[in-house]
């Protein structure tokens, strides 16, 4: 069961990230550079979904802790926005706080499964 649920949670990332590849979302320099980091998470995560070594585990190591930084620095500092139009209300540090707590929901899972991969 648990290896379903890592392969429907695969498919969700890579369907969500493809479709906006598929309508041109991936505008700028920094989001294009986001989607590759993502790409290679996802071979990182389908490797310990598959237990199948993918690469050298000290690769892994080098790229979970980087791609967890670009992730939290994308989402946090780099975007072009902050937030989309249901935060425009709240301040900046509201928004932020909710951006955090959305990016530990969505990619926790992934982040979780990579440091797995890169640790174990």
């Amino acid at each position: 069961m648990e290896h379903v649920l890592w392969t429907i949670y695969l498919g969700l990332l890579g369907t969500a990230s493809l479709s906006y590849l598929i309508k041109g979302k991936y505008k700028s320099k920094l989001s294009k550079i986001d989607f590759v980091v993502s790409v290679i998470t996802w071979i990182g995560l389908l490797g310990y979904v598959t237990e199948i070594a993918i690469l050298n585990p000290s690769l892994w190591k080098f790229i979970a802790v980087t791609a967890l930084l670009w992730d939290v620095l994308f989402a946090m500092l780099l975007k072009d926005n902050e937030g989309e139009e249901i935060l425009d209300g709240l301040p900046i540090m509201t928004r932020r706080v909710w951006m955090l707590i959305t990016l530990v929901i969505a990619i926790g899972p992934l982040y979780y499964g990579l440091f797995r991969y890169a640790f174990s």
